[in-house]
Formats: C-alpha cells, structure tokens, sequence
C-alpha cells in the first residue's frame, strides 16, 4: 500500500510544538545511533526526516554544518524557530533533492519507515553520501506496539497501528552495501492506555497507511485500557527498533 505522503507530513505537521514532550522513543533511538557511530565526526551533516530539529541541534553543537530535511513544512518551521541547523529543506527521503556524495554524514532517526521503498530511501541516502562517509539510520521493526495491537483487538478487527518491514525485509532492502546493523527492543511505561495513545499523537505518528481512522470515545478509551496487557499497574509499549550505520566506499 502505497504511503500517502501528504497525509503523513500533515499528521507531523500538526505535532510540531508537542513532540519535543512526548519523543522518548526518539532520544533513546538517537542515543543508541550515535553510539554505534562511535567517534565519527562530520564536517557535514544532512538530518533526513529532522521533525523538530532536536539532532540538527546535537550535530551543529558539534560543529557541522547542518541541513535540515523534513516532508513537513511545520516541523522545518519548529526547528527553524529553534536555529537547529543552517539550511531547511522540505523534501522527500526517498527523492533526495542534493548533488551525489554531497554530506560526510547522512543521519535519519526513525523516519525510513515512513518511505514507500526502504531499498530506495537507503539508495538515495547512500547516493548524497560521499565517498569514506557514513549513513546512519533507525527504523521500526514489523513487532513493534505488540500491546497496542492486542488492546484494539479486543474492541475490533480494524487496523490500528502501521505494519512495518519483517526484520528479513530490512535486511534485505540493505544488500549490496557495506553495513553494520542490529536491533534493540525499546519500551516506554504509561499510567494509562490513554498516555500511551497521547505519546504517539505527540510526535504525530498517528497516520494509517490504511487512511484515517474515527475519534476514540470514552467508552472504547475505558475498554482499550482494560484490555491493554499491564505490567504491575503500569502500561507498557513496546518498539522492536532496527539500527544500521553504512559506510560509503
């Protein structure tokens, strides 16, 4: 099923000013990137899907010099407002709008799984890398949010969550370069089933390629959150994340 785009950068969009509250997942998913980066230092910097700009500030304190990318016009604007970079560039992942071996390091965290093709996003990542360069990117894992899906389950059979890639499939997607790659499971705890959902809204990945889906009521929040799988009164969600670091030849 083809990723509607537009939708996707508007679901961002309208995140903009909240999701520096509620990207634990994102933090923890940088910090886990940048350790398998090591001691790489990069003169340049291309932050591909940057959402508010919260890496772009990371590696322009480092000294690079930094362009920010986002599909969302309104997230560019939130990391503009913050100085996170020195260019803004609203594009598309998978339709790099930069010259070939144009960065040192193209950094991505957790924005790949949002393409229509991965083998055609690390393409294009790869392409504007240049040569003794890094690509560095993080994506999800098709058992992610396992307690999101078995809660909705229980209230009905539509879909609820995205599917992502089989962990066979992102591998596959990454044959014909020289890689390092892993995966790490990440899980956040919520009071309620109810600040789970507000966690993802916050960073606006709300957006099913199956199309919208209607308002939860306050009946189907009560009985989505007596069916969440808790652990010692706490509700957890889980995030099966994939990390891959690329080295140009």
């Amino acid at each position: 099923m083809a990723v509607n785009k537009q939708a996707v950068a508007a679901a961002f969009g309208r995140a903009a000013q909240s999701y520096a509250r509620h990207d634990a997942l994102q933090r923890l998913s940088a910090d886990l990137l940048l350790s398998k980066l090591g001691d790489y230092t990069a003169d340049n910097v291309l932050d591909a899907g940057c959402g508010p700009g919260t890496m772009s500030r990371y590696w322009r304190g480092q000294g690079s010099d930094v362009t920010a990318l986002d599909l969302s016009a309104s997230m560019l604007d939130e990391a503009r407002r913050q100085y996170s970079a020195q260019q803004y560039v609203t594009g598309d992942i998978e339709a790099l709008p930069f010259a070939d071996t144009a960065f040192s390091l193209v950094w991505s965290n957790l924005a790949v799984q949002w393409c229509n093709d991965l083998h055609q996003a690390i393409a294009e990542l790869h392409r504007v890398t240049r040569p003794g360069g890094r690509v560095a990117f993080t994506t999800l894992v098709d058992d992610s949010l396992p307690e999101l899906n078995q809660a909705w389950q229980a209230i009905d059979s539509a879909p609820h969550a995205n599917r992502f890639l089989s962990l066979a499939a992102i591998q596959q997607a990454l044959q014909g370069w020289r890689f390092d790659a892993g995966t790490e499971r990440i899980t956040l705890w919520f009071d309620d089933a109810a600040s789970a959902l507000r966690s993802l809204k916050g960073i606006g990945a709300t957006h099913l390629h199956a199309g919208r889906q209607q308002g939860l009521t306050r009946g189907k929040l009560q009985r989505l959150h007596l069916a969440w799988p808790q652990q010692q009164g706490k509700c957890p969600l889980s995030y099966h994340l994939f990390w891959g670091v690329l080295t140009r030849d």
